[in-house]
């Protein structure tokens, strides 16, 4: 039997696929083995913390993220977007800052981006939250298709998703302060 790109995504499978934004490499991100993976394969600097897709504000619960009112009101109106947001870990709950430290590296803040469109929400809430970076080797320009996918990549990923030429950009990264919203990425 043959698992499909969802079915591999829900057992720590990677797999390469169109975002809300651009091609991206993607797997679970609560899984330590399926992350260190996408590292591996993209010969990402292991202290640079990777994107994570979520379905829902609420999701925001499984990496032990406590949302004040005021960051809440920011969320809501960058969310569903093209929007990253980078947060801080739980405050000094050690134990939350240890369990997620293959993904926040060291930062003790995750970036987290809920997508627009309706069918990459209705996946996520299949798969789980997915940690997605750009699909392409670090310092090498992005796919914009498949096959500059595969020229990465190979056959090294568990499944490729074509949505044909993407030429989107990434999407803006920002960082909630106490005083306001920093721009990180525009």
């Amino acid at each position: 039997m043959t698992l499909n790109g969802v079915d591999m995504l829900s057992h720590g499978g990677v797999g390469v696929m169109p975002t809300d934004t651009i091609y991206g490499i993607v797997g679970s991100a609560l899984d330590k083995k399926t992350v260190e993976r996408i590292y591996h394969l993209r010969k990402r600097d292991l202290k640079k913390p990777m994107i994570i897709l979520i379905a829902s504000i609420s999701d925001l619960k499984l990496f032990g993220m406590k949302i004040d009112r005021k960051t809440r009101k920011i969320l809501k109106n960058a969310w569903p977007g093209k929007v990253s947001v980078i947060l801080n870990l739980g405050g000094t709950q050690n134990t939350t800052i240890n369990k997620f430290k293959y993904l926040h590296c060291g930062a003790k803040t995750l970036a987290f981006r809920l997508p627009r469109p309706l069918w990459l929400r209705e996946l996520l809430r299949t798969t789980g939250p997915l940690v997605a970076s750009s699909a392409n080797i670090a310092g090498k320009p992005s796919a914009r298709t498949i096959a500059e996918a595969k020229k990465y990549f190979a056959d090294n990923v568990d499944f490729y998703a074509d949505a044909g030429r993407l030429d989107s950009k990434p999407s803006t990264l920002i960082k909630i302060r106490k005083r306001g919203v920093i721009v990180v990425r525009a």
